[in-house]
């Protein structure tokens, strides 16, 4: 028992641990994680994956989706996105998805994670953080698997191109586009600036 204590002092609240992390603090990891699981300090997520709670005045608080996805991948360099996401763009896209989508270099594939599924794509380039623009080329990349008017919604996402920072949307669009969205935006972009130049002149 005394080997399990040590094992314990080594944990962090909030924290997920894969089995692979516990073998530096024990010699026994079956043994303690079985024991961690039965005494309610480790809640078991998934296969290898274990998360050591943190405590409230309405008990214990699941993990952030964050730290499951950095726990599962053992790598923080992912972005979390959901095509929810796109509703704040104003292109015509309202509905709900009960989806959560990780941009990241490792695993691909559907995993339940807890209660909670996430959708794994593997990407060579993706930004730390979500940006409008990024969003914009995500929407096109994707909008095949929309449920709303598909050619509204992409005739609504031009025309936010063109009211939208130039040089920050065509270096979104040339690091994340596939090759049909930079065909579209390319296309579209370059036909609204000659429109421009021929009303200015």
């Amino acid at each position: 028992m005394a080997q399990l204590d040590q094992v314990k002092k080594h944990l962090k609240r909030g924290k997920v641990y894969r089995r692979n992390d516990l073998t530096k603090w024990s010699k026994a990891v079956d043994r303690h994680l079985g024991q961690m699981v039965s005494d309610g300090t480790l809640q078991k997520l998934s296969t290898g994956l274990y998360y050591f709670p943190k405590e409230s005045a309405f008990g214990k608080t699941p993990p952030s989706e964050e730290e499951l996805v950095k726990g599962f991948l053992k790598d923080d360099r992912f972005l979390l996105t959901s095509p929810n996401d796109y509703n704040g763009l104003g292109v015509g896209t309202t509905q709900l998805y009960n989806k959560r989508v990780v941009y990241n270099h490792k695993r691909h594939g559907e995993f339940r994670l807890g209660n909670r599924t996430f959708e794994f794509h593997v990407k060579h380039h993706f930004p730390r953080k979500l940006t409008r623009e990024f969003l914009l080329v995500d929407l096109v990349n994707n909008v095949d698997q929309l449920a709303e008017d598909r050619e509204r919604v992409l005739e609504k996402a031009l025309a936010k191109a063109a009211t939208t920072n130039s040089s920050k949307l065509r270096s979104s669009i040339e690091d994340y586009g596939s090759a049909k969205t930079k065909k579209l935006f390319y296309n579209f972009l370059n036909s609204f600036q000659g429109q421009n130049a021929k009303l200015s002149s």
